[in-house]
């Protein structure tokens, strides 16, 4: 069995995953989260691979402490000692490779990449386009590499599967030297979630990706939508950041940056203020308060003004970007949502699809809201537009990519 450890670098957290790669089964996963602080939580989950091994650990494959960790080198001893506590065995599994989760990748990188010291800087250098991410991306990919010298570590990027944009979606219409100078151009993220969706929505339907038109809404915290021809990113929402686009979480979204340049002037804020504005009060929590999905549909429910409000706000902003994306493909064979929203709130598929009937969009109420897993079909057998729910996996598409450059 060749095992393939997946790893997501936070800047105060350490996600990781070991995949058989031949059978595509996860085997464990964990997180560390709040790592430099007082107290972090750790969680270790150990997935049964036999139906005798899920009644066996059905009760008993969640392991959850506390404790003081300060920095990701300490985190990544943690995760070792998880490992070596409850399995599986990494001397039993020892990984073939080492797969990192890194979000910029600038215009450089466009394909998952065996990670080097060079490679190293480079991701260094693109901070200046997500500082507060690739700093801690690299900060996991030091550990790991301390802790894995032996196996080949590969880094994919968040961005690479939106380097096939052609110019027309990728250029901002502003002074093209001071863009060309300062690498001011639409980048797209989520970008191994979407591989990922459409990849598997084609494989789900037994149709050929590149003869398929596709839209994938990633819903979740962070949100964004892509357009697909053939297996190709040709449009995306997010652009030089994951700010830009859809109505998120905490995020704004796409605003006038004439607003900006407004509360600047007449409010008094500063640079730093207004970044965390538009990335941590901004979107859902800047208009109700409330930052997740499931409080606004329940205050939505109870008749919540600021909760209605602050739904159609993110619906409205669905809708727009399905109509833009349906005439930029000259029409779509699929739609397809995931994440965390995506795979579990009818009510967002529901309206965000209920004035598409003029493309084809013909949305089946009891599929759509029937409490199942997986991949599923939730458009009327009438519907010319397939709409799918699709479950993401993004550790299992690094893993792929990982062990396709090993």
């Amino acid at each position: 069995m060749s095992a393939i450890l997946v790893i997501n670098s936070g800047s105060s957290s350490l996600k990781y995953s070991l995949i058989d790669i031949e059978h595509e089964n996860e085997l464990a996963s964990g997180l560390i989260e709040r790592i430099g602080q007082e107290l972090s939580p750790v969680e270790h989950k150990v997935r049964p691979q036999t139906a005798s091994d899920a009644v066996v650990t059905m009760l008993d494959a969640k392991y959850a402490d506390e404790r003081s960790i300060a920095d990701h080198d300490a985190a990544f001893g943690v995760m070792l000692e998880q490992f070596a506590a409850h399995g599986p065995s990494l001397e039993e599994h020892p990984p073939v490779a080492v797969g990192h989760r890194v979000v910029h990748g600038g215009a450089r990188f466009f394909a998952p990449t065996l990670i080097d010291a060079d490679v190293e800087r480079q991701i260094e250098e693109l901070s200046v386009l997500a500082p507060l991410h690739n700093p801690a991306n690299l900060a996991g990919i030091v550990a790991a590499r301390a802790v894995f010298p032996d196996v080949p570590h590969v880094a994919v990027f968040d961005t690479a599967f939106h380097q096939t944009l052609p110019p027309a979606a990728y250029t901002y219409a502003i002074d093209a030297d001071l863009a060309r100078e300062h690498r001011v151009r639409r980048y797209g993220f989520h970008g191994t979630s979407h591989q990922f969706v459409s990849e598997s929505a084609a494989a789900f339907l037994g149709r050929d990706l590149g003869e398929l038109t596709q839209i994938v809404f990633h819903l979740g915290n962070g949100a964004s939508v892509t357009a697909v021809d053939g297996g190709r990113s040709v449009e995306t929402s997010m652009g030089l950041t994951p700010l830009e686009g859809l109505v998120m979480g905490t995020r704004s979204g796409d605003i006038d940056p004439a607003a900006l340049v407004h509360l600047s002037r007449r409010a008094g804020l500063s640079i730093d203020d207004l970044d965390a504005l538009l990335n941590t009060r901004s979107g859902l929590k800047g208009l109700a308060g409330l930052s997740d999905m499931r409080d606004i549909l329940a205050g939505r429910e109870a008749g919540d003004e600021a909760a209605t409000l602050a739904f159609d706000v993110y619906i409205h902003r669905l809708r727009a970007y399905a109509g833009a994306y349906i005439a930029q493909l000259g029409g779509v064979d699929v739609i397809s949502f995931t994440a965390g929203v995506g795979e579990n709130a009818a009510a967002v598929r529901a309206e965000a699809m209920a004035t598409l009937g003029f493309a084809g969009v013909e949305i089946d109420h009891d599929r759509n809201t029937a409490r199942e897993r997986g991949i599923r079909r939730i458009s009327t057998d009438a519907s010319r537009v397939t709409v799918l729910v699709v479950p993401t996996n993004e550790e299992l598409q690094i893993a792929r990519q990982t062990a396709g450059l090993r």
